[in-house]
């Protein structure tokens, strides 16, 4: 935790260095241009670099991993995992896409192959039927009354296609073309993933007495 702290703050410096202003558009441009800057200083072997891209992206990735695998523990363990292929492969990085839409993809493919290493090591049935009774306990009841509560939850009855791709178009707010890529489908397939998404959203958001609807 210490060297994590640190890291950060180091990152949060060199951050600060490298602030600009202009309009949103401009800014978004320049963070993707100064992502592509840091994953060729890494390539060549810059650890600032390094701890600079970890501190910009290490929540966001964090959060991605935790809606896979629900545990914080391994969430924690697979970011390390993430940034050490990072440090890795950076210098196969190609820009064919931004280097957060590649981020989530590595993050994708490590979650991934965890649960399925989880169902070949066990059929966990203890795990299974706490998830079916998650919505009895009385600590869930009384979440229910924080409407940001309601929707997580509403979301986990998501198929977990469906799940993903609302995770990835609303929370990282990813392109058609870059879920495309990182879920490795035609762009087709996510728009009818998507509509279907949404639609399905609204209806459990209305049963669970949530009166507006998935925009």
């Amino acid at each position: 935790m210490r060297s994590r702290a640190l890291a950060l703050d180091v990152s949060a410096r060199a951050e600060n260095s490298l602030a600009t202003t202009g309009e949103t558009a401009t800014m978004s441009s320049a963070a993707a241009s100064d992502d592509e800057a840091l994953i060729r200083r890494i390539a060549a072997g810059d650890k600032l670099a390094m701890q600079v891209l970890f501190g910009r992206y290490q929540v966001r990735i964090f959060r991605f991993l935790l809606r896979f695998v629900k545990d914080e523990a391994e969430a924690e363990d697979l970011i390390s995992e993430v940034f050490l292929d990072v440090w890795r492969q950076a210098g196969r990085f190609e820009a064919r896409s931004s280097v957060s839409t590649w981020l989530l993809g590595i993050a994708r493919f490590k979650a991934l192959s965890l649960v399925r290493k989880r169902r070949d090591d066990s059929l966990d049935e203890e795990h299974a039927a706490g998830i079916a009774d998650t919505d009895d306990t009385p600590e869930v009841a009384l979440q229910k009354k924080d409407k940001g509560s309601v929707l997580r939850q509403c979301l986990h009855k998501l198929s977990a296609d469906h799940r993903e791709i609302i995770d990835l178009v609303y929370y990282h707010e990813k392109s058609v073309e870059e879920v495309a890529e990182i879920l490795g489908i035609p762009g087709n397939t996510v728009k009818t993933r998507m509509f279907y998404a949404r639609q399905k959203l609204s209806e459990i958001l209305r049963h669970a007495g949530v009166d507006r609807g998935w925009p």
